[in-house]
């Protein structure tokens, strides 16, 4: 079992971490508390099998298979794992882009914005700059099929953004990409983060992702 524990104020801004646990049939794999403040980046870093994605699926309320999650999470000072995952604000990127084949490039865009936004020129203006953003502008009626890996990362993580989500949790985000894509797309993403104060918690075992992160490395 690994345990770290970092002193915090369950009220701060950000995502809070209070004696988060994971355990296998009841066997604790890890016990972390942390904090992340809006626009921070905190990787968690360790070996295949320390339980870094697993407790990502119990903050953003998935974890299943035999795993237990205890503690509390707070999302800018309200404890959300009592939640079902849809009312939690919190968005995650994995390492598949997961784009719906069936829609265009908008389409998936589209199904981020949140069901409060109704008029269609709103929609379109937020899908607009999001492509700029991303460097897509003209690409809304292609077929994802059509995109390169480092095209469908970008649409990926801007329909994360899209959602507006409070917390950003990334499990290994880059570890399907070349290497030279791989570096422009994680520059991106990090821009992306601390522009708009997303507090982000990372899973990787790399080591060259985290120090480009930039923040504290919490190692399991």
């Amino acid at each position: 079992m690994s345990e770290k524990v970092e002193t915090m104020n369950a009220a701060q801004p950000g995502l809070v971490l209070r004696n988060v646990s994971v355990l296998l049939h009841g066997t604790p794999l890890l016990t972390v508390s942390l904090s992340v403040a809006p626009g921070e980046i905190v990787t968690i870093a360790g070996a295949s099998g320390a339980g870094k994605s697993t407790l990502l699926s119990y903050l953003c309320g998935s974890l299943g298979g035999g795993f237990v999650g205890a503690g509390d999470v707070l999302v800018n000072g309200v404890v959300v794992n009592g939640l079902p995952p849809w009312k939690r604000n919190i968005g995650i990127l994995f390492q598949d882009d997961l784009l719906f084949p069936h829609l265009s490039v908008a389409g998936n865009l589209n199904f981020a914005i949140r069901p409060d936004v109704r008029a269609k020129a709103e929609r379109h203006d937020r899908i607009a700059a999001a492509l700029e953003a991303a460097g897509l502008t003209g690409f809304e009626k292609r077929d994802p099929a059509t995109l390169s890996g480092g095209q469908r990362a970008r649409v990926s993580v801007m329909r994360v953004l899209l959602s507006e989500p409070q917390v950003l949790l990334m499990d290994e985000p880059f570890s399907k990409l070349d290497a030279e894509t791989r570096g422009q797309f994680r520059d991106f993403v990090f821009t992306q983060i601390r522009e708009r104060q997303i507090p982000t918690l990372m899973v990787t075992h790399d080591s060259e992702d985290a120090d480009a992160a930039g923040g504290r490395i919490i190692r399991l």
